[in-house]
């Protein structure tokens, strides 16, 4: 499983298949020594009636489908006799697969199977015995068309395994069995305390072993959802472990749906299925495009992560992860808003599944300040932009305090408290419009929280020094807003872009912000904007962080019900341009 440094890592690189040729020609010479080796596990599988091959055949079946893509991918390319040639032994290896309900029942194989029969098809037969062979095919196809219609021998694999007696079943067997089992569980699940008629652990441990080359039937999902939520009373997890990475692998690939209580209970018992569900995500946010923060809360979304981290222990496990991607990238931008999106839907799901919480904010953010977590989450939706300089004053005091007080140790000192302010990084960007709005002299209470939020490690006095070069600058940009024509050049001598003392990161990064907030929020700004942008745009990586400030600026305002229709238009305009800007460099 790739880790979350090797996936970060990968944001640098955007995968490209190097050598597409050598790779098709390695995988010739790979079929060749795979097809002798499952031709010999066919063979063992044959005569699957014993619980050792039923075990094997179920740990192999992810391996084996994807021999049979390949083998398909071959077969397509072939007329009749090369393949004859090639693989004498194709008619057998493909009967024998037919013929193993186990095969046929996990995911694609039915599908691919087909594929590769059609291949073997004589369209145009010769003489009676390439006509009898098309028979043969034809009639393997409708076997596996009729999948489930089994005979007393298969219907024995499957019942044996689940406990029931071999008998003439009907064509419903398997959706009445598991709708049988699945009400069984519960019962048991809801009646643990009668020793009489509960499962016995080794049954329940058989059916999670028989479900993994189902799972992705739509009739086994109450079977499953029932066996994921069953907990007995045993000390050690009675469920197969491989049972979990066929469920989990199959919910991740929308193979399966499953409820958001079933994926809780997965995650909870099997801890390796959240880190993969959670790289995943990472993964899908990679491979994505870049500053398009409605399009990473759809993938969030559509994780059920959010959903699944009202549990506190699911939340602490992704949150850790995050917290790893955030050092390793040394607090990316993209990492940041990427945090932001997933406790702000986080959040929404929190509210949505009870009014009032089960857990204690304590249980989430156990190293935080519970004061300062109340605050942040109680985003002002729907309030006047004239009323956030009272929470945001308040916000800056209790972090300012827990940061300075050496004695607030117990909360784990500056980086939990920043780690826990940059989950609701609106603020930082709230205080920066309240800024550049106001014609007083600017607040210490915000110049500290946005010195504090742009550079953390630093000291008191480094801090210091950053609010009074930042009161400079919008001592500067206040003067400029008024005068009646403004030009891009003023405006960065004002940010100090021009200078060649450079003042140390991050402080760059806020006075871009201060700027790039000044051009949408000052109306002679709006005149300049393209002017200015394209002086400050001199390198691919700031292009991206004014793209990540025009997206964000605009879902911000889009959830807060900000109206800007003048900026926002702009806005929508800069951002179309830079991404056309882009894609001519790439």
């Amino acid at each position: 499983m790739p880790t979350v440094s090797f996936i970060v890592r990968q944001a640098a690189v955007k995968g490209h298949h190097l050598f597409p040729f050598s790779k098709m020609a390695q995988d010739s010479v790979d079929l060749s020594s795979d097809y002798q080796f499952w031709m010999g596990k066919l063979s063992v599988w044959d005569q699957a009636s014993t619980l050792e091959t039923q075990q094997d055949t179920c740990l192999h079946l992810p391996q084996f489908q994807e021999f049979l893509r390949k083998m398909y991918r071959a077969l397509k390319e072939m007329d009749f006799n090369t393949v004859i040639e090639r693989f004498p032994t194709i008619g057998q290896l493909l009967a024998k697969s037919c013929w193993n309900p186990f095969i046929l029942a996990y995911d694609e194989s039915q599908k691919i199977l087909i594929c590769c029969l059609c291949c073997l098809i004589n369209k145009e037969p010769q003489n009676s015995e390439e006509s009898k062979l098309n028979s043969w095919i034809q009639s393997l196809i409708s076997h596996i068309l009729s999948a489930f219609r089994f005979d007393k021998k298969e219907v024995g694999l499957f019942t044996q395994g689940l406990g029931y007696a071999p008998v003439d079943y009907y064509p419903g067997l398997l959706k009445n069995m598991v709708l049988s089992l699945a009400s069984e569980l519960r019962e048991n699940h809801l009646d643990g305390f009668n020793t009489q008629r509960r499962m016995a652990p080794e049954r329940v441990t058989s059916l999670s072993r028989v479900c993994v080359p189902l799972v992705t039937l739509p009739d086994v999902e109450p079977l499953v959802e029932a066996l994921l939520i069953y907990h007995g009373h045993e000390h050690q997890e009675i469920l197969w472990p491989e049972f979990f990475d066929a469920v989990n692998e199959a919910f991740l690939q929308k193979k399966i749906s499953l409820p958001t209580s079933a994926i809780v209970c997965l995650w909870l018992r099997h801890l390796p299925s959240l880190e993969k569900a959670t790289l995943h995500l990472f993964e899908k946010l990679i491979s994505s495009e870049r500053n398009c923060l409605r399009r990473i809360e759809c993938f969030i979304k559509d994780s059920s992560l959010p959903q699944a981290a009202c549990h506190p222990a699911i939340f602490r496990i992704v949150d850790e992860m995050f917290r790893y991607a955030l050092l390793e990238t040394d607090g990316a931008p993209e990492v940041l808003a990427t945090v932001q999106v997933f406790t702000q839907c986080f959040v929404e799901a929190l509210e949505k599944e009870n009014k009032q919480l089960k857990f204690s904010l304590k249980t989430y953010f156990p190293y935080a300040s519970p004061s300062l977590a109340m605050v942040l989450l109680q985003y002002p939706t729907d309030t006047p932009q004239g009323h956030w300089h009272q929470p945001l004053k308040h916000i800056s005091e209790l972090l300012r305090k827990i940061v300075e007080d050496q004695t607030c140790g117990s909360c784990g000192g500056p980086f939990e408290s920043w780690f826990l302010f940059v989950h609701f990084g609106g603020w930082a960007d709230m205080a920066v419009e309240q800024l550049l709005m106001s014609e007083a002299e600017p607040p210490a209470a915000l110049l500290w929280l946005l010195a504090f939020y742009y550079s953390p490690c630093d000291g008191s006095q480094q801090r210091a020094q950053t609010m009074v070069e930042v009161s400079a600058v919008l001592g500067c940009l206040l003067r400029l807003s008024r005068r009646a024509t403004l030009s891009a050049g003023d405006l960065l001598a004002a940010a100090g872009e021009g200078r060649d003392a450079d003042p140390g990161p991050p402080v760059p990064q806020l006075l871009r912000r201060l700027l790039l907030t000044f051009l949408l929020r000052v109306p002679g700004g709006h005149a300049i904007a393209r002017d200015t942008i394209a002086l400050m745009a001199h390198t691919d990586e700031i292009t991206h962080e004014i793209i990540g400030f025009l997206d964000q600026t605009l879902y911000r305002w889009d959830r807060l019900g900000i109206e800007a229709p003048g900026a926002g238009e702009l806005a929508k305009e800069l951002l179309k341009e830079l991404h056309a800007q882009v894609q001519q460099r790439m």
